[in-house]
């Protein structure tokens, strides 16, 4: 008897053993912590994607260079999801279930991410500054989701409105991808044009590869189209806008939302984005790169990787950044559930972004503001804060 409960505590205490490292927090070691990330690095949305990994990592190899947050080291895993989501499935899998990293931050797409959804919120994986402003990102579980700037609704509402202020437009019209990224900014944009008393005058879907636009326009040039929201690639937004040049049609009012907020968009050689619209949550890099924060950023970026630093380096950094706060705030026993509080604790003005960042129980938005820009002389040139 005595040997065989002898047997048995030993037994039980290495299935106890077992079960203390099964309970420890998925990504969490003692010197480490695994953030992954499903981006595009190669697709339509790569100029998006691959700055922000950038900026990303140059936040976390600051933390790590100051000996990690309470002693861990941070390390981000991305897995390119070429914009699209079979290939944004095989990634999140990966990182779930083999690496087992502890949250996601920047995964790009709206698509991508509410597929993605299925698989982190039954694990309770944290899903953190999504590279997407769709109203989806903050969907229930909502305790596990947080974005980090206003939604596309939103931009879509106050841009439109602003633009019908200025220019007396009448007839608002939309370009998108039929996705939920598309769809939202189309349904905005009906109504918001409803709400305004205008004519939603025409619409047009689009494949993401797609870049002959001659029919497209052409159909929304006889609507009568005075505004004309996009939701569409980087590529496809640019050749929109020269398309229309071509065309002779230079009284319509093409707008971008933050998903085509890039200053390569503004700098596209001989002028043909000049005067293309964006609505966003964020004011751009350069249009502030006189002011401290941004000039020290512009710097690092360049003297680390030898490029230009973009808007959305600049948001990838600020994402990391808003993450690093929530891990100091979620303290050394560090759980999902003691970063979650720690998320919803962060309130700070980013004087990086110029923004006010400010997270609680009942708002996982980081901030709200919407600013409108315009493309003038190959820059984005703010026009309002709303």
């Amino acid at each position: 008897m005595k040997k065989i409960n002898s047997t048995f505590m030993a037994a039980a205490i290495a299935l106890g053993f077992s079960v203390t490292a099964q309970a420890q927090t998925q990504g969490v070691s003692a010197d480490e912590i695994l953030v992954g990330s499903v981006n595009d690095l190669s697709g339509v949305f790569a100029a998006v994607g691959v700055p922000a990994v950038n900026g990303a990592n140059m936040r976390f190899d600051e933390a790590n260079a100051a000996g990690g947050v309470h002693g861990r080291m941070i390390r981000l895993i991305v897995e390119d999801n070429g914009y699209q989501i079979p290939r944004a499935m095989q990634g999140y899998n990966k990182l779930l279930n083999k690496d087992k990293v502890f949250a996601m931050l920047l995964s790009l797409g709206t698509p991508h991410n509410l597929a993605g959804f299925k698989l982190l919120d039954p694990k309770g994986i944290p899903n953190v500054s999504p590279l997407s402003a769709a109203r989806g990102m903050l969907q229930e579980p909502i305790k596990t989701h947080f974005t980090g700037f206003s939604s596309y609704w939103d931009q879509v509402q106050k841009g439109v409105t602003y633009l019908a202020g200025e220019f007396g437009s009448k007839e608002i019209c939309s370009m998108y991808i039929p996705s939920d990224f598309g769809k939202e900014i189309a349904d905005s944009t009906k109504d918001v044009a409803g709400s305004l008393g205008l004519t939603f005058a025409g619409e047009t879907t689009h494949k993401p590869d797609e870049l002959d636009f001659v029919g497209s326009l052409t159909k929304l040039k006889a609507a009568g189209c005075d505004v004309i929201t996009m939701a569409l690639g980087v590529r496809q937004g640019i050749t929109v806008v020269g398309t229309a040049k071509k065309l002779g049609w230079n009284d319509v009012k093409f707008m971008n939302t933050s998903a085509g907020f890039l200053g390569v968009v503004a700098a596209v050689p001989g002028g043909v984005t000049e005067g293309l619209y964006a609505s966003s949550g964020w004011v751009d890099l350069y249009a502030r790169a006189d002011q401290a924060a941004p000039a020290a950023f512009i710097a690092a970026y360049k003297a680390k990787y030898d490029q230009p630093a973009s808007g959305f380096a600049m948001l990838g950094y600020a994402a990391a950044d808003t993450f690093v706060r929530a891990l100091e705030a979620a303290g050394a026993d560090l759980t999902h559930d003691s970063f979650l509080a720690g998320m919803e604790s962060v309130s700070f003005h980013d004087d990086l972004t110029d923004a006010d960042i400010s997270y609680s129980a009942d708002d996982h938005q980081g901030a709200d503001e919407v600013v409108i820009s315009v493309v003038e002389g190959g820059k984005w040139k703010v026009l309002s804060r709303q």
